[in-house]
């Protein structure tokens, strides 16, 4: 939103009458003076009129590790849903920056801010994600080269990106995969008639779940790991 806008809304003041106010310096954002009526502002910056505080909104970014069984959402009829892991003082707001499956664990990222979290989501972003995947029958040894290639899915007349995938032993592998569609890792296994028995997500672009967090655990990240997307 435009700066003067914002100040229209949250004021009794005219347009005419923000533009004086922005030219006389009487406008703070970020702690800056701005006197750009076009400046654009998002809901996460500070703002002051005459050091009277218009805006404090605080973002708010966390990595959970989402236990198998748990549901990806916010609320649910039936299941535990990762937003009831949290403090209550802590939901208020949160959304979540991509989904697991219900048998799925590992790395969740929840926040309140959606242009980060469409960054993290967002198929033109090409964020790596990886997981470990342990499988029913051994992998195939075509598996690598196919997944390189991609998989056409008919439900959704679409191919899959290239995905990397790593053996690590017979039954459990690495796949990095850098879209997010429904089912997707175990389609993937599905294609050779091998069944995935267990799946955990890892990391997320270079943001890897913290080892010292147990299944329910969450912590806020850094603000170098925030910077990563």
């Amino acid at each position: 939103m435009q700066l003067s806008r914002f100040l229209q809304l949250k004021t009794p003041y005219s347009r005419q009458r923000v533009r004086v106010l922005l030219a006389q310096g009487r406008v703070r954002v970020g702690g800056e003076i701005i006197t750009d009526a076009h400046r654009e502002i998002d809901r996460f910056i500070r703002v002051e009129l005459d050091n009277k505080l218009l805006q404090e909104a605080q973002s708010r970014y966390l990595m959970l590790h989402k236990p198998a069984g748990i549901v990806s959402a916010t609320v649910h009829s039936e299941h535990k849903t990762v937003i009831e892991l949290l403090p209550q003082s802590l939901r208020q707001g949160l959304h979540l920056a991509g989904r697991l499956d219900l048998k799925t664990s590992g790395l969740m990222l929840l926040t309140n801010d959606g242009n980060w979290s469409r960054r993290v989501t967002q198929p033109e972003s090409k964020v790596a994600k990886v997981y470990r995947v342990t499988t029913r029958d051994p992998v195939s040894d075509e598996a690598q080269g196919v997944f390189q290639k991609g998989i056409y899915f008919r439900y959704e007349n679409i191919t899959t990106r290239p995905a990397q995938l790593e053996r690590i032993d017979d039954y459990n592998s690495r796949l990095a995969i850098h879209e997010g569609r429904y089912h997707q890792v175990k389609r993937m296994f599905g294609y050779f008639d091998n069944e995935v028995t267990a799946l955990h997500r890892e990391s997320i672009g270079a943001l890897t779940l913290d080892p010292d967090l147990r299944p329910g655990e969450f912590r806020f990240l850094t603000a170098a790991e925030i910077a990563l997307f």
